[in-house]
């Protein structure tokens, strides 16, 4: 089964994911690092200079037609669900798993590494809250189309195992 892990940057979907494949046996790909290696330049340099048009398509190209093995999970960058047709085409292909978390939760995990991260890289706190609020409130009319809406403050590999278990 391919299980597709989608949330905001910073909810856990690499840490999580790499976790979860160990429990159930499965492969892992984070399809950002994937993008990297296919690109030979960090995602942020390639949106910085092709710009988001360019890198979106690059990413659904990534996502869609990627060799994946039967069974693995797949951390998807954060914007990945709400472009193309993505998300109905994770739902079709694996099964989708929201790591949902509040903007306050978001924020104090991003403010460690924000220099690698373009979008955000060069906000103060109370700014990053309020992007990560306007961009949850454009993008969680994608996420929630997932089949597992899961908070992810507390969740575990094993957690969501179980409920990936519960699910089949």
């Amino acid at each position: 089964m391919k299980i597709f892990l989608i949330g905001f940057m910073g909810c856990g979907k690499s840490t999580l994911g790499k976790k979860l494949a160990t429990k159930l046996g499965y492969d892992f790909i984070d399809l950002d690092h994937q993008l990297e290696k296919e690109l030979g330049d960090s995602v942020g340099n390639y949106f910085a200079t092709h710009g988001e048009d360019a890198f979106r398509r690059l990413e659904k190209k990534t996502l869609q037609e990627y060799n994946y093995p039967a069974n693995i999970v797949i951390a998807t960058g954060g914007g990945a669900p709400c472009y193309f047709d993505n998300m109905e085409w994770m739902n079709a292909n694996g099964k989708t798993v929201y790591i949902e978390m509040s903007p306050v939760a978001l924020a104090k995990r991003l403010e460690g590494g924000k220099e690698k991260r373009p979008l955000i890289k060069n906000l103060n706190e109370v700014e990053l809250i309020a992007f990560i609020e306007a961009k949850l409130a454009e993008r969680e009319v994608f996420y929630k189309q997932a089949a597992i809406n899961a908070n992810g403050i507390s969740l575990t590999a094993d957690a969501l195992r179980a409920i990936l278990l519960s699910e089949s």
